[in-house]
């Protein structure tokens, strides 16, 4: 994070504008807008400025600038092309202490201006750190498009009943889910057509009904897939299960960028474990699930990839269901298809492979007994989870049963993320190769003939390092 995001209150405080330009209108125009008394330095100014100047609306400071017109000012816009007034304001306001933004100058800028979404009372801000002003202006736009017009009638709605709903219901946890309920059914919908009379007669019966003592619930645990790591590559429900939570336990494969996308205030436990050293037993984390659930808590076990594919979900769910625990599975997308998907590797094809096997190159007692022979038949697709560490047996076994030795193998660390590395080789040359690249962290491996087909694609579907292997 470049810049520490907040929403400064301006209302009746003075800000200074130094331009005349269109730019400076675009500026003049947000500080109104946000109660600000505004002054403004400028040689000349165009007709839209000038009318607010005639209107009283701005107040004209001068021509020219000096330290002194910064007293009593608490912000600062630069909106003028004169390099050398840039740069004497910047440093007259900083040296002050004052925020100040020099327009297209983030060296000169001790805040920067987003891009800015107005739903009264709902502001969203969007900003990309100063570096593409025009994504943020495309970001703005989207999110237009998917917020109604009319949500700032839900929030002014929710401000009425703030304080009461606080009072009935002091415990946290229970108003979050008091007021989920408000914004995701009914009550909202009324709200947001105009019906505040039926929307405040539908939040007091709901409030009623909260008052009564009731004899706690039980919670529910969903396992929920992460993904390969890629963010974007999150299920909208996961997202949505994420965001209500009041847990959120995980293991060491979800990516920092999906955990961001929980609750701020959700607690996080976390349980990870990596081939050959678990940080916690399977059994404890089992257990804990269902004490978590038992204590009322919604609970989202996030799991790296899919939690049915090689992710333990199996038997997590039969601890819960042994518990008399409510679980709900939300399948994610396993590393195999999100890896293969990125590298342009078709784990199935017509003229090369008619079927695609997942294993575990790790099984529960740390041995590697697997169907080899049913894993060196030609013309299919093999993806192995886990199996860095026995590559050299994997790759043994393989020939030994019947693959060529020229069989092509791509191992991809950390998947579909910006830390990316691949590895492209043969059954024969793989070992030396991953040595050499020094794979640490979770490496998928696939054996087939679509890996060489994925070679002769362009550049961009080739197996090569995100950095510089």
């Amino acid at each position: 994070m470049q810049h520490f995001p907040l929403f400064l209150s301006l209302r009746d405080r003075r800000a200074l504008v130094v331009g005349g330009g269109e730019s400076a209108a675009r500026k003049i125009e947000l500080l109104l807008q946000a109660g600000a008394q505004v002054a403004l330095i400028a040689d000349t100014v165009i007709g839209e400025i000038a009318q607010l100047i005639a209107d009283g609306r701005v107040a004209w400071a001068g021509h020219s600038f000096d330290s002194g017109d910064l007293d009593g000012i608490s912000l600062v816009i630069v909106a003028t092309d004169d390099g050398a007034l840039q740069a004497r304001v910047s440093h007259a306001a900083q040296s002050r202490c004052l925020p100040v933004n020099v327009v297209d100058r983030p060296k000169l800028s001790s805040f920067i201006m987003p891009a800015i979404v107005d739903r009264g009372p709902i502001t969203v801000a969007i900003s990309t750190g100063g570096t593409a002003p025009a994504l943020a202006r495309k970001l703005r736009a989207e999110i237009e498009r998917a917020l109604p017009a009319t949500i700032g009638r839900l929030a002014r709605f929710a401000e009425i009943f703030r304080d009461q709903v606080r009072r009935t219901l002091r415990e946290p946890r229970a108003r979050r889910r008091f007021w989920d309920r408000v914004f995701a059914g009914r009550i909202g919908e009324l709200a947001l057509a105009g019906d505040e009379i039926g929307a405040r007669r539908e939040l007091i019966r709901l409030l009623d009904g909260a008052r009564s003592p009731a004899q706690p619930q039980a919670g529910i645990v969903h396992l929920v897939g992460a993904g390969p790591g890629d963010a974007d590559l999150l299920t909208l429900k996961a997202h949505r299960l994420l965001q209500r939570a009041d847990v959120v336990v995980y293991d060491r494969l979800v990516s920092a960028e999906v955990l961001a996308m929980a609750r701020r205030d959700a607690e996080r436990i976390y349980v990870g474990k990596r081939r050959a050293h678990h940080c916690v037993p399977q059994e404890e984390i089992n257990d804990r699930l269902v004490a978590l659930a038992r204590a009322g808590k919604s609970v989202v076990r996030l799991k790296g990839g899919d939690p049915f594919v090689f992710g333990r979900g199996g038997e997590e769910v039969e601890a819960l269901v042994a518990a008399g625990i409510a679980v709900e599975v939300v399948p994610g997308i396993t590393a195999a298809l999100g890896c293969a998907a990125a590298a342009g590797v078709p784990l199935t094809h017509r003229d090369h492979a008619q079927a695609c096997v997942f294993v575990t190159g790790h099984l529960k007692d740390g041995s590697l007994d697997l169907d080899w022979p049913m894993l060196a038949r030609p013309r299919q697709t093999v993806v192995i989870y886990m199996g860095a560490g026995s590559l050299p047996l994997i790759a043994r076994k393989l020939v030994q049963h019947g693959l060529p030795a020229t069989t092509p193998v791509a191992l991809i660390e950390n998947g579909t993320t910006d830390r990316e590395r691949r590895v492209v080789g043969t059954l024969a040359t793989i070992e030396r190769q991953a040595a050499e690249a020094d794979l640490t962290g979770p490496t998928l491996c696939m054996v087939g003939e679509v890996v060489g087909i994925a070679l002769e694609k362009p550049r961009e579907f080739r197996f090569e390092s995100r950095i510089g292997l």
